[in-house]
């Protein structure tokens, strides 16, 4: 198991074989494909690799590559720290929409097959910002670390973009007001009134006797499953990557208290969150 000690962390290394064994941390980390090509594993599944690609490992991920052509390899590590300060930063800014992006990447992310950029317009966007990153850290001017904190945010925002995108493909083509639905449950999943049946059919002009159906049909899923297990994730999260009590936890999702929290929590994930909590950080 490896630890990352600080924030976060830039690696760049060339290589014939795999740089590393197969292994797994307690960090994210995104690794990118300046050149070369061949194979990476993550969790028992394999992927043909190349130049351009970007791939996203979370805490617990257990992944290697195998290396057909020298390739190089950028490593970009962040630890839940660095995610925490983020969050802070974009609260006191006023930049809320932006944390909503930090979640995308730490709900969704790990649910992608394969390499992250779904958008081709974002390739050629996505290599400057890391040809950047290469720049800034081999050269280390001044303020560098500054620079390359803002590089590495706008990384994650990109991917936020492209695995926004990767949700849509999953909606049938030509119901868009599916996806509407759903970035409306991601824009509102703190405010459990919003996501009431009949405010939801509301908002959309649907029949509240149909917007469930609808979801359904057009989804595969439950729509008011879909709201508790999103919400759930996010709790999840807060228990993993920060320090926040259960009452906190509870008064942000809108729970009418912590014991409330604890039971929806018991029901859908078989563990109270006390114990899962525990459970994560042994």
């Amino acid at each position: 198991m490896q630890h990352l000690y600080q924030p976060f962390e830039i690696e760049l290394i060339k290589a014939d074989v795999c740089p590393m064994s197969e292994h797994r941390h307690s960090f994210f980390e995104f690794i990118y494909f300046l050149d070369g090509d061949g194979a990476y594993y993550m969790n028992g599944a394999k992927f043909s690799y190349n130049a351009g690609n970007l791939f996203l490992i979370t805490p617990m991920d257990t992944h290697y590559t195998r290396v057909n052509n020298t390739t190089t390899f950028l490593f970009i590590r962040f630890s839940n720290i660095y995610l925490r300060a983020q969050q802070a930063e974009a609260a006191n800014a006023h930049l809320g929409d932006w944390t909503r992006k930090l979640e995308y990447i730490l709900q969704q992310g790990n649910n992608m097959q394969g390499c992250l950029m779904r958008n081709p317009g974002d390739k050629p966007l996505v290599r400057a910002i890391m040809d950047a990153i290469v720049q800034e850290h081999e050269k280390q001017l001044s303020m560098h670390k500054e620079l390359l904190q803002q590089l590495i945010n706008t990384l994650i925002t990109i991917v936020a973009r492209n695995i926004s995108f990767s949700i849509t493909d999953k909606v049938a083509s030509g119901h868009n007001l599916a996806m509407d639905i759903i970035n409306y449950i991601h824009l509102n999943i703190y405010n459990p009134t919003r996501l009431r049946a009949e405010n939801l059919a509301s908002h959309f002009n649907i029949s509240v006797n149909y917007i469930s159906e609808y979801f359904k049909k057009h989804t595969g899923g439950n729509l008011q499953q879909y709201i508790i297990n999103y919400k759930l994730s996010l709790v999840e999260a807060r228990l993993q990557y920060s320090d926040m009590r259960l009452n906190e936890i509870a008064f942000e999702f809108g729970f009418t208290d912590e014991s409330h929290l604890t039971k929806t929590f018991k029901k859908y994930r078989g563990v109270n969150p006390t114990a899962y909590r525990k459970d994560i950080l042994q």
